[in-house]
């Protein structure tokens, strides 16, 4: 589907799980499938604001996502109602599933956040995950898991996410 199409926009829901039950789930319009990365934009989701200190989530902002089947993380390039880019939220999750319209993500609590100028890289929620027990119930995933977040911290330090999003 060409970003000039004059064909209906394709949706799709995305389902977030954590622990076992729906976390979120919202709708987002499909970018592109190549078939290991599906990529999405969707109006913030979240009840009202949220600020994390670094920064705030809200109304009029606008998320495009990127999801892959083969890897374990999520990229979401984060842009202000005036499309000013904030920055990058990046999701640990187990690798995605697009079944029919549904996009199906389970996150493992980890999370990094790389602001618009790359000053700030931060790597989030660690507490979360070592209180999640996944180390102990699937150490496998958990592995996995930390093994994302190095990788994503890297190349989050080394400038942007254009290596992963090319």
């Amino acid at each position: 589907m060409s970003a000039n199409s004059a064909e209906t926009t394709a949706r799709v829901e995305v389902v977030l799980v954590k622990g076992g039950r729906t976390k979120i789930r919202y709708p987002a319009e499909l970018l592109a499938d190549d078939g290991v990365r599906v990529s999405i934009r969707a109006p913030w989701a979240g009840e009202g604001a949220r600020d994390f200190g670094f920064v705030r989530f809200e109304a009029g902002d606008v998320f495009t996502e990127h999801y892959w089947r083969d890897r374990w993380y999520s990229v979401k390039e984060v842009r202000a109602g005036d499309g000013t880019v904030k920055g990058w939220y990046c999701d640990i999750t187990r690798p995605a599933v697009l079944s029919g319209t549904e996009l199906v993500v389970e996150d493992l609590d980890l999370d990094l956040w790389r602001s618009a100028d790359g000053t700030d890289v931060r790597r989030l929620d660690e507490d979360e995950f070592a209180e999640s027990g996944l180390a102990e119930t699937d150490p496998e995933a958990a592995s996995a898991a930390v093994a994302a977040l190095d990788e994503l911290e890297a190349l989050a330090r080394e400038g942007d996410f254009e290596k992963l999003l090319a």
